[in-house]
């Protein structure tokens, strides 16, 4: 059973469908080490060989080996710009399937659906392609090309139901579901009838003859064609967690951040500006952040000619600022918003209207009369009328669905689980978590946050649940 209809979700079932990838006959990889190792087993399936072995001595931009693996399989040389094609072929073997369901509150994709469509991506658009569908094909057949090598989100949800109609996944998904519990408990415990659908389930794969084997218990909700609610319980004995990070995003923590101007998601300025409660003359909107997201509403409150005022923590030059990471001249539009905060600040003003930055500011509270108050580094203080406020300050996982939250599964089991900063401790090879037998994790919820790498996690997680279902050849 997956949880989340993300990249990581489709790529997984993919996988379990009977797609099996094997060394294509006669392709030469640029590793030199990987193509010898490749060579030795090529009438093995990639699934079915030592994942540890192949991706040892790999490097890139990722810190899992097996995300590195895939990703150099699929797309050879693309960190160095080449466009070398996949050294790998697919075979449809129907007797390695695994029974699986894959649960979603969005149609297939995931959080895309719930990204504003005209957003442009920051991963390069070939690098959001699942496999064996390169997603430059798939744009070719609606007559467009890549802006900058980039893709709307748009583009990129209706790919991903794309993808999984065209490979035939349908029967696995189960979309508007939203699941509020994930609990353990032994098959002595469940009552006759679950305990038959556990054993006798359609060509279930998994053997319950032990006694007191423990199962996960899943409870939630799905929206039926009226709207209402309906519940329903699933028995599995491996759950997948691919719920990526969008669903709950970070707050500040500061007094006010609750009143009815200050909001939490990009939609909101847009929102505004639709039915013009924000406009040219509207008090400045206060964007705080510097990362992505921040940026995305920079641009848009610029295009429509909304005056911002733009605070964040860090020091414009900080190396650990996105901006200072991107190409510019892959990446055009964020580095304008990099320049405009560097040129742009209170204490100096520069060529952009509607625009004043504040680096190393943060917010101490909001008031009902819509007056923000802000200090600086040195303990200066500020108050700045504004019309709104966009907090977006990044998201966290929602896994309310867990005991404790899902703590207990961190690699800092003291602290909530966090993409960046406290991922769920999986084992490198298995994506299994450390802390819970049969419970895996993918995508960011393991500490992988580009769609290229997340697929890496699908094949660890797909070879060892074949492995466990005694799917694999002799």
């Amino acid at each position: 059973l997956f949880l989340g209809n993300g990249p990581s979700g489709i790529c997984l079932s993919y996988l379990l469908s009977g797609y099996v990838p094997y060394f294509k006959r006669d392709s030469i990889h640029p590793h030199s080490i990987l193509q010898r190792k490749l060579e030795e087993a090529p009438d093995v399936s990639i699934l079915d060989q030592d994942l540890e072995y192949l991706s040892e001595g790999l490097e890139g931009r990722s810190h899992s080996p097996v995300a590195l693996l895939f990703d150099t399989l699929q797309r050879p040389d693309t960190d160095f710009g080449g466009t070398a094609e996949s050294v790998l072929t697919w075979w449809h073997e129907a007797n390695r399937a695994v029974p699986h369901l894959v649960l979603g509150k969005n149609p297939p994709g995931g959080a895309w659906h719930s990204i504003e469509g005209s957003m442009i991506t920051l991963s390069r658009g070939e690098w959001m392609g699942l496999p064996d569908l390169p997603f430059k094909d798939w744009l070719k057949q609606k007559k467009r090309g890549l802006r900058n090598d980039r893709a709307t989100a748009e583009d990129i949800a209706q790919y991903y139901q794309y993808y999984v109609m065209k490979k035939g996944l349908q029967k696995n998904f189960r979309c508007g579901t939203v699941v509020t519990s994930v609990r353990k408990v032994t098959t002595e415990s469940l009552s006759n009838h679950a305990q038959k659908d556990l054993q006798e389930g359609s060509d279930s794969p998994w053997n319950f003859t032990e006694e007191n084997t423990e199962v996960f218990k899943v409870d939630g909700f799905f929206k039926n064609v009226e709207g209402d609610k309906e519940p329903f319980s699933v028995y599995a004995e491996n759950v997948v967690l691919a719920t990526g990070t969008y669903d709950r995003p970070t707050w500040l923590g500061v007094k006010g951040e609750n009143l009815s101007y200050v909001h939490h998601q990009l939609s909101a300025l847009e929102e505004a500006v639709k039915d013009s409660s924000i406009s040219i003359v509207s008090d400045p909107v206060l964007i705080v952040g510097a990362g992505l997201t921040a940026a995305d509403a920079i641009l848009f409150a610029h295009y429509c000619n909304i005056p911002v005022i733009h605070a964040f923590r860090r020091r414009v030059n900080d190396p650990g600022l996105i901006f200072n990471q991107l190409p510019k001249m892959m990446y055009p539009e964020y580095h304008k918003v990099h320049q405009m905060m560097k040129e742009q600040t209170a204490a100096c003003s520069g060529p952009y209207e509607c625009y004043v930055s504040l680096p190393e500011h943060h917010v101490l509270s909001f008031g009902k009369d819509k007056k923000c108050i802000l200090q600086d580094q040195n303990g200066y203080q500020k108050v700045y009328k504004i019309s709104m406020a966009l907090v977006l300050t990044g998201s966290n996982p929602n896994l309310s669905f867990l005991p404790n939250n899902g703590i207990d599964l961190a690699m800092d089991c003291d602290q909530p689980v966090n993409p960046k900063r406290n991922p769920i401790d999986v084992d490198p090879f298995t994506y299994a978590c450390i802390q819970e037998k049969g419970l895996y994790a993918l995508g960011p919820l393991a500490g992988d946050n580009f769609v290229r790498f997340v697929q890496g996690g699908a094949l660890a997680v797909a070879s060892a649940l074949l492995k466990k279902a005694n799917k694999n050849p002799p």
